[in-house]
């Protein structure tokens, strides 16, 4: 008999049995379906993996109608034929169960590791409770210490929370995109999914709002004047003191009034202002800036972060605290990090401070601190890991510098009566910018030396025409921010709600633009069921689950009181059904004739446009002018595809983006046989590919005419 140490993920039991071992462990298994065996103090113990949620909600009855609220825990594999991979750990810990007397849950602290470890504790381990290992890094030290002090119960509240969240995004989720795609369905005889859910309807609509502000923006002209003065042997601009002139005949009486030959010096007024050290990363400001810094969608950030945690090089990157306890232990940090060529420098300084107290934020999390490195040296990282990692470590850094200093310079000149700024500005103390590298960068723009009474000379005068600009569009960090600023979805479910909405081709472009259907989907919700896409009640069951995690609510209370609330809604939507089903059908066919066009068929200028194949089910490009013009290309199997609006310069073909679930984007134009594609090209398979596209092609276009007759 034995103690069975169950973790979330093969990486992670492979950790925690070699920082537990007093010996190597013992590997079993093959691939990443494996467990460890090992003894730690003449106890013997195996520590096995899961791989996340091995158990799934899903419907008890059969039937595709809503509302339904039948649901119950079934094993991950059963309950979708994309989880099959996960029924070799299933029935990996199934075995193993049978012959452990003891168990520990060490699954990742959070709601989500709570729900994980749980469902295996009842339904496989067949038991009611477990003792409960607690930890932020993966660190040999931290995981000996969650050993050491394991609870002796499983966490009821943070367990009776996930699950709550669980049957909530259940009862959302599937009973709304079912009434979206029904209502297509029966309004057309077409099947589109269409998705909504708790927290993706207020976050869409929250983005319609925004694009709408964008689109109904008019632009308004004004006027900027510019004198370029000399100083030295550099010239400099000195802008006008009023920043926008509305009216053009007041812009040329200026321009007329200060075209001299001098500008003289009237006053110069010089500030210092301090800024403070930034705040520890939480998830939200975390991706943002990953995004902000390297273009890295949240999600795919959020995925190297997961890996760079799982290696023990930073604390567990799911947490809402801006906040670095003593107890993580900064010099021990420190010191490690001196060991590493990149950060020698800058650590020994700090570690020459009398006193290491980091600057801190607001907020804080009961289950983990804000994201640290843990110090331990990288082995092996790819590059996206190298730049994410070394983020963390400059931010770590940067929270303990000291503040920075900036001087701002205001020269106000005078030209024929007419006032202008000069302005200067240049750091005087570093602080906290030095140690924060290349992510710190600021405008320098260093003034001579000048004194009141000074006369410059005017090399030119310039009157710029400009126009307002609409609201800026918010990039895929930015809107995590405001997704936190307005309470919609938590710190491990804001980066997948936004993949899963560009997933649904409702939003698309890293400043994001809000598709034809989008809006559609969005306002026609608004128009009939606004409570689906109501920020408020989002906000309300967010909070009955939070109090959920500290006791002050019971989980059997808040689904009774979420299902009514949702049999309202639902009922309100099936009585404008059909109504609801015709303008969404509209939107639908609309959106896909208009994804469908690609560009000019590099051939004949036809229309090209996007086709399926109803025997192969491959994509395939075709010109409208078929069969005068034969001209078509194979389309990638998987992804949604965008056109650009833009032409390869080698072969002339349109250049479209491809767009991947979980992976960066990419753009390739659409001839097989265009010049770029050499090196990744296989001739032979090129030949029948071609031979393929063009059979597919003819009998495509002959279905179309057979159907028009």
């Amino acid at each position: 008999m034995y103690t069975l140490i169950i973790a979330e993920k093969p990486s992670a039991a492979q950790k925690i049995a070699e920082s537990l071992a007093d010996k190597k462990p013992i590997k079993h298994g093959e691939r990443n379906v494996v467990w460890f065996e090992f003894e730690r103090d003449k106890k013997p113990f195996v520590v096995v993996p899961a791989v996340g949620h091995l158990f799934s909600l899903k419907q008890k009855e059969k039937g595709w109608t809503y509302p339904r609220f039948d649901v119950h825990w079934i094993p991950s594999f059963e309950a979708r034929k994309s989880s099959e991979f996960s029924r070799k750990y299933f029935e990996n810990i199934v075995k193993l169960a049978k012959d452990a007397d003891d168990f520990i849950v060490a699954t990742d602290y959070d709601t989500e590791g709570a729900v994980i470890g749980f469902n295996i504790i009842r339904f496989i381990c067949k038991r009611n409770n477990a003792k409960r290992m607690k930890f932020s890094t993966m660190t040999k030290e931290d995981l000996v210490k969650a050993f050491i002090n394991a609870s002796k119960t499983l966490d009821k509240n943070l367990i009776e929370s996930g699950l709550t969240r669980h049957y909530l995004d259940w009862y959302w989720g599937i009973n709304l995109t079912r009434a979206l795609t029904l209502a297509i369905k029966n309004a057309s005889q077409r099947f589109k999914i269409l998705s909504t859910g708790r927290v993706q309807g207020p976050v869409l609509h929250m983005l319609v709002q925004h694009e709408k502000k964008i689109k109904a923006f008019k632009p308004k002209p004004f006027w900027q004047i510019l004198l370029k003065v000399e100083i030295g042997k550099k010239i400099f601009d000195a802008e006008y003191e009023k920043d926008k002139i509305w009216d053009k005949a007041k812009a040329e009486s200026v321009m007329k009034k200060a075209k001299k030959k001098k500008a003289v010096v009237k006053k110069i007024e010089k500030r210092v202002q301090t800024q403070k050290p930034p705040k520890p990363y939480n998830t939200t400001s975390f991706l943002s800036d990953v995004y902000r810094y390297f273009g890295y969608s949240p999600q795919q950030a959020l995925n190297i972060a997961e890996s760079l945690y799982q290696a023990g090089l930073i604390s567990y990157p799911r947490t809402a605290s801006e906040k670095l306890p003593a107890s993580i232990g900064y010099k021990k940090i420190l010191s490690k990090l001196a060991k590493q060529k990149n950060y020698e420098k800058d650590v020994k300084s700090l570690l020459e401070k009398k006193d290491l107290k980091p600057t801190e934020g607001k907020r804080n999390d009961p289950a983990h601190p804000a994201i640290f490195p843990t110090g331990e040296k990288p082995k092996r990282l790819g590059n996206k890991q190298k730049a994410v990692y070394d983020l963390v470590v400059r931010r770590f850094l940067a929270v303990f510098g000291d503040p920075a200093k900036r001087e701002s310079i205001k020269v106000v000149l005078d030209s024929g009566g007419e006032k202008f700024f000069l302005k200067g500005k240049k750091t005087i103390e570093p602080g906290w910018t030095a140690l924060y590298g290349r992510y710190s960068k600021r405008d320098e723009i260093i003034l001579p030396d000048i004194k009141k009474g000074d006369e410059l000379n005017i090399k030119k005068i310039e009157q710029l025409e400009k126009e307002t600009q609409p609201p800026q569009r918010f990039s895929q960090g930015s809107v995590l921010k405001e997704m936190e600023k307005r309470g919609l979805g938590t710190k491990a479910t804001r980066a997948q709600i936004l993949q899963t909405l560009y997933n649904r081709n409702y939003l698309i472009g890293k400043s994001i633009t809000v598709t034809d259907l989008g809006i559609s989907v969005s306002d026609i919700l608004e128009k009939n069921v606004p409570e689906v896409i109501s920020e408020k009640l989002t906000r309300y069951f967010e909070k009955e689950t939070e109090k959920i995690e500290l006791g002050k609510e019971k989980r059997e209370k808040v689904l009774e009181e979420a299902r009514k609330t949702l049999t309202k809604i639902l009922k309100k939507f099936k009585e404008k059904e059909a109504k609801i089903g015709k303008e969404l059908t509209k939107s639908v066919i609309e959106t896909q004739e208009k994804q469908a066009i690609l560009g000019k068929c590099p051939k004949c200028g036809g229309i090209l446009k996007v086709h399926k194949s109803w025997r192969t089910k491959k994509r395939f490009v075709g010109c409208s002018n078929y069969p005068k013009c034969k001209y078509g290309q194979p389309l990638p199997k998987e992804g949604i595809i965008e056109a650009t609006g833009k032409v390869c310069p080698e072969c002339g073909s349109p250049i479209i983006q491809i767009r991947r679930v979980g992976k960066r984007p990419f753009r390739m134009c659409i001839d097989i046989n265009c010049p770029t594609k050499k090196d990744w090209r296989d001739d032979k398979l090129l030949a029948k590919v071609q031979a393929k596209s063009k059979a597919e092609s003819k009998k495509a276009k002959k279905l179309e005419k057979n159907k028009e007759k």
